[in-house]
């Protein structure tokens, strides 16, 4: 190796350790444009093709972390199969959501916009306080208003809910057919775990909702009445 190439790949080499640390001190997902400003003399195809090295070299050499694209941006995460030790280590259970906050997740995750009135069309229930605790938990966002009489707030899902079930984009969603199909032993057992919940049961033909008559702006709605269990 001459020296030329040399330099080169020690600047290569350079630059995954300054992207390793910036990633390891964010502790969140930063976007590929955010590392571009910090590193503000290196191209961002360099950048992201050193990215991509370092993912394939975390997945390939057993490391205990692994560098994953989620939420719109990149973030150094543990192995999926060493969470029992970390939650062990931690001492506390894992984040989880009850069953009438994941259905109405799970409704504005596939139907967004949606606003609160068809939420409650379709679990039949006030869905006031469980839209509260999404909001407060910053999983879902007011996203605007709809076109239609009183112009009804509509919510959508936000980066926090990404980053939460490790999907790169909205295009990462199971389909609802696949969803169903959780429902066999394995699914149970893990919802037995306690690891993930039961979806609730959302028609195929009412997965996505209509950008096109909302109007986005800032408003937020009141908050409303608390259900009579965890957010019901």
């Amino acid at each position: 190796m001459n020296e030329d190439a040399a330099d080169t790949a020690m600047d290569q080499e350079r630059l995954k350790g300054i992207l390793e640390s910036l990633l390891f001190a964010a502790g969140e997902p930063v976007a590929l444009a955010h590392l571009s400003n910090a590193l503000e003399n290196v191209p961002r195809e360099e950048i992201r093709k050193a990215l991509a090295e370092m993912a394939t070299a975390y997945a390939t050499a057993g490391r205990g972390i692994v560098l994953e694209e989620v939420a719109g941006g990149y973030q150094l995460r543990t192995r999926e199969e060493h969470a029992f030790y970390v939650r062990r280590l931690l001492a506390a259970k894992p984040p989880r959501l009850s069953r009438p906050l994941l259905e109405t997740l799970a409704i504005i995750a596939y139907r967004q916009p949606i606003t609160r009135p068809e939420i409650e069309h379709l679990r039949g229930v006030d869905t006031g306080g469980v839209l509260e605790t999404l909001l407060e938990r910053e999983l879902i966002k007011a996203a605007g208003r709809k076109e239609a009489p009183g112009r009804p707030i509509v919510y959508a899902t936000t980066p926090e809910f990404l980053e939460l079930f490790g999907l790169k984009d909205l295009e990462g969603l199971p389909d609802i057919e696949e969803l169903r199909s959780l429902e066999g032993a394995d699914f149970e057992s893990r919802e037995q775990s306690g690891e993930i919940q039961a979806p609730p049961d959302i028609p195929a033909d009412e997965a996505v909702g209509s950008p096109s008559e909302v109007q986005s702006d800032s408003a937020s709605e009141p908050a409303g009445a608390r259900d009579r269990e965890d957010g019901q």
